[in-house]
């Protein structure tokens, strides 16, 4: 018989005896998820499966590609388009669509939407053309954007993980909620700082057992993602990643919240 789990700990949820998916929470421990993984193989499979689970979403979203047609705009259009100038900003026009993007994927705050918009266009080109040339200082850049109305730090890292992904990992609450140390979410900057340590730690680890060596921390917090949503969306995708013998025995041994802790009110994320 399957126990229940939950999505945090990136497992399989099932809502009927027999269980559709005994298989999978039979061969993944109570405890482990795509975090206590280090087999490179799994984070890639997981990785070329990253399309499948948007499109997954998407069609679970109720606007039926709205989400697949946001997600390969971010993910492909523009980071091209902030890498071609010469000096790396982001528009007022694009810093709203990426806040349509982060809110279509996840939790919709129409309000966030209303404060990012009233930004002019000036302020916003202004504050990220700085923000990138504080690079590597993550956490001044982060502060930088976080000047801008209706910016947060996981608004604020959505913004720099588009432009430099090789050294900003997204913000994204499925993301942080794959490492057990930082349930609940809380969206602070300090909070982020712990993240992306615990991101940058991960893809370290994973480029030295990668002979491909190409891991990134924008890569990396995808793979969570993925993960995490797949499994309570579609966790047929994952089965096979169950098997891993590195998946099982490799778990981080950390404690969990309690399950009545709440995360930190906020107001901009």
């Amino acid at each position: 018989m399957c126990r229940f789990t939950t999505v945090e700990a990136a497992h399989c949820q099932c809502v009927s005896f027999p269980c559709l998916y005994t298989e999978c929470c039979l061969r993944m421990p109570a405890d482990a998820g795509l975090f206590s993984c280090s087999d490179p193989a799994v984070w890639r499979g997981v990785y070329e499966r990253y399309w499948a689970v948007v499109e997954a979403k998407s069609s679970g979203k109720g606007k039926a590609g709205k989400l697949l047609a946001l997600d390969k705009w971010y993910q492909e259009e523009l980071p091209k388009l902030i890498s071609a100038r010469p000096e790396r900003h982001v528009t007022r026009e694009e810093l709203s669509k990426l806040m349509e993007w982060k809110l279509t994927r996840g939790k919709f705050r129409p309000r966030l939407q209303q404060l990012i918009d009233s930004n002019s266009a000036e302020t916003v080109q202004s504050c990220s053309s700085k923000a990138f040339a504080l690079l590597p200082d993550v956490e001044a850049a982060i502060a930088e954007l976080s000047t801008l109305k209706g910016m947060g730090p996981a608004t604020a890292s959505a913004v720099l993980a588009a432009g430099a992904g090789e050294e900003v990992a997204f913000m994204a609450d499925e993301s942080v909620e794959s490492v057990p140390e930082l349930c609940p979410v809380q969206y602070t900057a300090k909070h982020y700082r712990l993240y992306l340590d615990k991101i940058t730690q991960e893809t370290k680890q994973l480029n030295a057992v990668d002979s491909k060596q190409d891991w990134t921390p924008h890569r990396v917090e995808l793979c969570l993602w993925a993960w995490a949503v797949a499994s309570k969306l579609q966790p047929s995708l994952l089965r096979e990643f169950s098997e891993s013998e590195q998946c099982q025995t490799n778990q981080k041994s950390t404690k969990r919240p309690a399950s009545n802790e709440k995360a930190a009110k906020r107001q901009k994320t």
